[in-house]
């Protein structure tokens, strides 16, 4: 049996409660770059991945989001005992709210609702220089705007020339080149830092 037709059935057994599921990571990363990572591609080019989600929340109600994707799109996304959330670390449900923004990969249903494996909320990613270096926090330059990056004691961290990611973000420099993946603070030019990409 493939790992296709596996995830269509854990997920559909989540949605109409005959199976309890402990994580969707089974199914996928929920580490914050999977966001980003472009899926099996199974549709035509060009065409969009009726398996992914982007937008803004507008509203929550029984397990369901409620989204406006930036093309106008309106989703209904599932959530389920087996759905792994993430804002800017793993989360609970509790968590999201409305006027977050959110990206989800999962499984379209029949109903047309997502049945959401992963959803990353607030989720961004950032290139930008480091302007300025202030305690907890980096002020990024990101193509002539100004991003305020706070760093997030026990969460931060920064991967230095592909090396395994740590705490230390000593060799950080005002003026390199960075990656940045965060939580955005929704209406605000700031945003939480999970991982900070350098060159040492």
């Amino acid at each position: 049996m493939t790992e296709t037709v596996d995830r269509r059935r854990l997920l559909t057994s989540a949605v109409v409660g005959s199976a309890a599921l402990a994580g969707a990571t089974a199914l996928g990363s929920l580490a914050p770059e999977a966001a980003f990572a472009a899926g099996e591609q199974t549709t035509e080019p060009g065409a969009p991945d009726p398996d992914f989600a982007e937008g803004r929340i507008t509203g929550i109600s029984a397990g369901m989001l409620f989204v406006t994707g930036s093309d106008l799109a309106l989703w209904r996304i599932r959530i389920t005992s087996g759905t792994s959330i993430w804002k800017l670390r793993p989360t609970t449900f509790d968590q999201v709210a409305i006027g977050d923004g959110l990206y989800a990969r999962g499984l379209r249903l029949p109903d047309g609702t997502l049945a959401a494996d992963s959803v990353w909320v607030n989720i961004v990613n950032v290139h930008a220089h480091i302007a300025a270096i202030g305690r907890n926090v980096l002020h990024l330059d990101h193509k002539g705007k100004r991003i305020v990056g706070h760093l997030v004691p026990g969460t931060s961290a920064a991967r230095y020339n592909d090396t395994p990611a740590v705490a230390d973000m000593s060799m950080l420099r005002v003026g390199k080149h960075v990656q940045v993946i965060g939580a955005w603070v929704p209406d605000t030019n700031e945003v939480e830092i999970a991982t900070v990409y350098a060159n040492a």
